[in-house]
């Protein structure tokens, strides 16, 4: 008897955050007085979703399909950078069981936020939104998450054909 193909993948990424510029998170824009900073939108959740979701399929990591030396890039929505992520992982025949996140950032609170990142995400991998499991969390004032100088985050997935 076969065992079915089933497949876990982890993410993970930091972005700078500079006052000023937008605060991309999970597809939304997030109001704060910081953004996070980057080749592209900087968006650190779809970011590690992107990572989790190529390294599930064995297929390298966001950088490698998407390089921040490449000027098509720049500045580019990673709502596109997940969409064009997952049509790979599709292509070589998985499909997403289901992902876990955890953001890691002092200010600002994403509770009130997290439902409209799920929602977001589940369209974009066309996935119910029970699939998708998005959480936060603060480093206790520690590090330079701590020191609000950057934001980071984890995701693991599974993908399954």
């Amino acid at each position: 008897m076969a065992l079915p193909d089933i497949r876990t993948g982890f993410g993970y990424d930091v972005h700078q955050l500079r006052p000023g510029i937008p605060f991309m998170l999970g597809g939304i824009e997030v109001p704060h007085h910081s953004g996070a900073h980057g080749h592209s939108d900087a968006d650190v959740l779809l970011h590690v979703i992107c990572d989790a979701l190529l390294g599930a399929a064995n297929m390298r990591d966001i950088g490698f399909h998407f390089p921040d030396t490449d000027p098509a890039y720049k500045g580019i929505d990673s709502k596109k950078l997940l969409a064009e992520t997952y049509a790979l992982v599709r292509e070589k025949g998985y499909r997403l069981m289901n992902m876990d996140a955890t953001v890691c950032l002092e200010q600002p609170k994403l509770k009130p936020l997290i439902p409209e990142m799920t929602a977001c995400i589940a369209n974009i991998l066309q996935v119910p939104e029970d699939a998708v499991s998005v959480k936060a969390t603060t480093t206790e004032k520690l590090g330079f998450t701590g020191r609000e100088e950057g934001v980071s985050a984890y995701c693991t997935c599974l993908i399954g054909r």
